[in-house]
């Protein structure tokens, strides 16, 4: 992965932490005008994501904006909106963040 990759990733990761509060928000107050900012931004998103899969395949670019998201996507549940994990899911986030360390091991030859 060079610099050029993160920076795009982080980019798309930003726009999908917005849209994914902007959903949240959605829940709380049903204005349509959040719904369509939280569906915009999801959208943007993905057009940033077909970039990344051309760059760095689709195993890599969907796997790593997952696993960022699933981590920021819970910090900014319990910070933001109060929410709790369960014992369960907090395991769960913890073999995600795992799995993202796996990822970005080198790989020593080609699929």
């Amino acid at each position: 992965m060079n610099l050029a990759y993160v920076l795009w990733l982080l980019l798309a990761t930003t726009i999908f932490l917005g849209g994914a509060t902007a959903s949240r928000a959605y829940v709380s107050n049903s204005h349509v005008g959040v719904l369509v900012l939280a569906l915009g931004l999801y959208m943007v998103g993905n057009i940033i994501m077909v970039k990344l899969m051309r760059d760095g395949g689709l195993g890599l670019a969907i796997s790593l904006s997952a696993i960022v998201q699933l981590v920021l996507v819970n910090i900014i549940a319990f910070a933001v909106f109060g929410e709790k994990l369960s014992l369960t899911q907090a395991a769960g986030v913890m073999l995600g963040i795992a799995a993202m360390g796996l990822i970005l091991l080198p790989a020593s030859g080609k699929a």
